[in-house]
Parts: structure tokens; C-alpha cells; sequence
């Protein structure tokens, strides 16, 4: 029901990540007890994550299931994520910051 986000905005999301295969979690920005702000379409982030938060509303929740060539691809991202790995964010949309 909030502002919705979009490409040129600044967002702020809480998050969990895990990796497809076995759901070992490998992120959170609720553990580190600390919001993530980005600017989305601005290539800060993995693409899957540019593609999936545009168009979530404020107040809202989304699982982002994100094939390996949307996020680390064949170089992974050592030790927590593996090569060629898919990921499963669930993402809470905090705020959006007009860009």
C-alpha cells in the first residue's frame, strides 16, 4: 500500500539469503541488525535484485528465487556462495527515496 519502488530510487530492504540447493544461509540483514539501502537499476547490486525489488510497495514482502546468471554467475562469491549457485532472498520493502 506504500510508495512503490522504482529504477532511479533509493530503497531500503531487510533481508534473509540462502542458497537454493541446500537453504544454508549465507546473509542477513536482520541478523546484522542493520536496513540495506541501494539504488536500484543502478548496477550496486546482483541483477537479480535490480529486477525483483522494481515495483515492490512499501510494507511489502517478496521471495526473490534468482538463477546464478542474475547473481554471482561462475565465480560465486567465496566461501559462503558457491560457483554457478541460485539464491532465495525473502526481501521487506522499509522505504523508498525518490531518484
Amino acid at each position: 500500500t506504500g510508495a512503490e519502488a522504482k529504477s532511479g530510487d533509493s530503497v531500503t530492504v531487510q533481508y534473509v539469503g540462502v542458497l537454493f540447493a541446500n537453504g544454508k544461509e549465507f546473509d542477513s540483514s536482520w541478523k546484522a541488525g542493520k536496513a540495506f539501502t541501494f539504488d536500484l537499476g543502478s548496477g550496486g547490486v546482483i541483477a537479480g535484485w535490480d529486477q525483483g525489488v522494481e515495483g515492490m510497495k512499501v510494507g511489502g514482502r517478496r521471495r526473490l528465487i534468482i538463477p546464478a546468471d542474475l547473481a554471482y554467475g561462475e565465480a560465486g562469491s567465496p566461501p559462503a556462495i558457491p560457483a554457478n549457485a541460485a539464491l532465495v532472498f525473502d526481501v521487506d520493502l522499509v522505504s523508498v527515496k525518490a531518484g
